[in-house]
């Protein structure tokens, strides 16, 4: 880590080569105009609501879809999607006011503690004595990562440890998208082969009227085996990387990357002080507290937020950065991850312009009718399709679940197939998805933080995708079987 500002713009090129892809700010504008001509083109629709008492929202009633008048957006519309798309009280579309704050104070944090250059001279240490053995950093992590993603569908909360991940990486030899994919496809993995992730499985299973048990076994094979492709292409990409640089996909910003990363003066110099270890011991303390509280206590961004803030002013305070400076770091802190706070209000506007153009339903009808009539087989990889759709313009599992499931999960008893692959197919689908999905925050803030282009990423884990897409539907035609 650093004190220079981390480029508030996630997708420019570091090395003074100006890139032609362009940038997270106007793919995602983009595509809030796409999307506002869409409602202009499809026929607007509505299905009747009810509350379901288990799954504890009011959810979609099939069979009562009808058309209504349309609401086109038009340019205002657009325009204030963004500023929508972080708090709108008018809108069923997930705020993202609470995760951008949640970033500020995270920035806020990691400000005071790099202050202290605790991290940078930890991490040195660190490699030190773990030289020779690095690569098997990438299996342990990403398993921890797919766990809290299988169990309680861990997302915004990776958004803590890329700042800390990618230094470590390349410290050993990696790169940048080392990091990024060790917590990106390690969550990702996880929510995909979710198992008791309340926040996918139960909500879906709920919504399609049968116990979340129901294809645990399947779910659990799609996790581990998605899991043991996901390691062993991210090892051997890194292991390549490591023994020749040339081949990292973000070649041409290796430099800038340690220079936005990595201390010189904390590399040289590998010896923690007595503070600096307290400090770590905090540190290392804060993120454990972290997880325990979204695990088993409810927490939410607020409750994140406020830990990051009190254990900034802990630090600064057994680092005696005095008021001045501490103040100051942790300002600055926040201003390095203004611009991840900000490409995740325009991601959230895209569903706000869906919502708001009353398209969402009739795209869920359209889809509906398609798996009509439909065997077995050619069902099931038909749902799986649809959810890839839907997925990247209903990012969130929860949310996705409560749309669809109610509509489509039916559909299965006409065609012999048990709902509960129903939920599998959505799961996976929606996981699959948000490892590159653009309107999902969580993608586009981590590339942020780790300075990774959204198109290098692609390059890196478009062949990851298309191995993934065909396990999935393999072992969805297999489960047709039994």
């Amino acid at each position: 880590m650093t004190d220079q500002k981390i480029n508030p713009d996630p997708d420019a090129d570091t090395d003074g080569v100006a890139s032609w892809f362009p940038t997270a700010y106007t793919i995602l504008f983009a595509l809030i105009v796409i999307v506002a001509a869409l409602t202009w083109i499809i026929p607007a629709g509505q299905y009747d609501r009810a509350t379901n008492e288990q799954v504890g929202r009011e959810v979609a009633v099939p069979g009562t879809y009808q058309t209504v008048e349309p609401n086109p957006q038009g340019l205002i519309d657009v325009l204030l999607a963004p500023t929508a798309g972080f708090y709108d009280p008018d809108s069923n579309a997930a705020n993202a006011i609470d995760v951008a704050l949640f970033v500020l104070f995270l920035g806020g944090f990691l400000g005071v503690v790099n202050a202290t250059g605790a991290i940078d001279t930890g991490i040195r240490a660190a490699m030190r004595k773990l030289k020779g053995r690095e690569i098997w950093m990438i299996p342990i992590l990403m398993s921890l990562f797919a766990l809290g993603g299988t169990t309680y569908g861990m997302a915004e909360e990776t958004l803590a440890f890329y700042a800390i991940l990618v230094p470590v990486m390349i410290v050993a030899g990696y790169d940048a998208v080392t990091a990024v994919a060790i917590i990106l496809i390690g969550a990702g993995i996880g929510v995909m082969g979710s198992t008791i992730n309340p926040f996918a499985t139960i909500i879906a299973a709920n919504a399609s009227g049968i116990p979340f048990t129901d294809g645990l076994i399947l779910r659990l094979l799609i996790l581990l085996g998605g899991l043991a492709i996901s390691i062993g292409y991210v090892m051997r990409y890194a292991t390549k990387v490591r023994k020749d640089p040339s081949r990292s996909v973000v070649a041409r910003q290796r430099e800038a990357h340690r220079k936005a990363f990595i201390k010189e003066d904390a590399i040289a110099d590998s010896t923690l002080s007595g503070m600096q270890s307290i400090v770590l011991i905090v540190f290392g303390a804060t993120f454990a507290a972290m997880i325990w509280g979204v695990s088993s206590q409810g927490w939410w961004m607020a409750q994140m937020g406020a830990l990051f803030l009190g254990a900034a002013i802990v630090i600064g305070l057994i680092a005696r950065l005095g008021e001045k400076g501490l103040t100051g770091a942790f300002v600055d802190g926040a201003r390095d991850l203004l611009g991840v706070a900000l490409v995740i209000g325009l991601a959230r506007g895209i569903v706000v312009i869906m919502e708001q153009g009353l398209i969402a339903d009739t795209i869920l009808n359209a889809a509906a009718n398609t798996l009509g009539g439909l065997p077995e087989l050619g069902f099931i990889n038909t749902m799986f399709a649809i959810e890839v759709g839907m997925s990247f313009f209903v990012p969130s599992s929860s949310g996705l679940a409560v749309l669809s499931m109610p509509i489509l999960a039916p559909l299965a008893d006409f065609a012999g197939v048990g709902r509960d692959l129903v939920v599998t197919a959505y799961q996976s689908a929606n996981g699959l998805v948000n490892l590159v999905n653009p309107t999902f925050a969580v993608v586009i803030g981590g590339l942020a933080i780790g300075r990774v282009p959204f198109e290098r990423w692609i390059v890196f884990i478009w062949p990851l995708l298309l191995i993934l897409t065909l396990f999935i539907m393999a072992a969805l035609s297999l489960a047709t079987l039994f």
